[in-house]
């Protein structure tokens, strides 16, 4: 049965993501920047697109002939320690637009962020939700 209001079969709601595509300037400079330098795990290539697996949502980077507009798209990995996260990818020669930050203190825990951006200069936030300890 289909909803009137939406033109959406019953039911259906969108809310897992199967995949990210991001529009690169240099396939094989961001390749070596996903794979090597971030750590991603790449699955295969297609043409000028290619593509890594994170968790359940595979990413795509495609090559595009077109000048390349950073920016529009902010994607946030979570780690389980921010600033062992900065130092790691510091090491490996990221420049960081923001480092390590308290962003906001939560219930149970501190949501800290950080953020660093890609040959393109797309940015990518690294976001840690640190536990407290009860009572702070």
């Amino acid at each position: 049965m289909v909803s009137e209001d939406r033109n959406m079969p019953e039911g259906l709601h969108l809310d897992r993501i199967g995949q990210i595509a991001i529009t690169v300037s240099g396939l094989e400079r961001a390749k070596d920047f996903y794979g090597n330098t971030l750590g991603m795990r790449h699955i295969f290539d297609a043409g000028t697109m290619s593509f890594f697996q994170c968790g359940e949502i595979r990413l795509m980077i495609a090559a595009s002939e077109k000048p390349v507009q950073p920016g529009g798209t902010i994607l946030y990995f979570r780690v389980p320690e921010i600033h062992a996260a900065h130092a790691a990818l510091e090491a490996r020669g990221v420049s960081f637009i923001q480092k390590p930050h308290l962003v906001a203190k939560m219930p149970d825990h501190d949501l800290w962020m950080a953020f660093v951006s890609d040959p393109d200069g797309n940015p990518i936030g690294l976001m840690c939700e640190a536990p407290r300890a009860s009572g702070e």
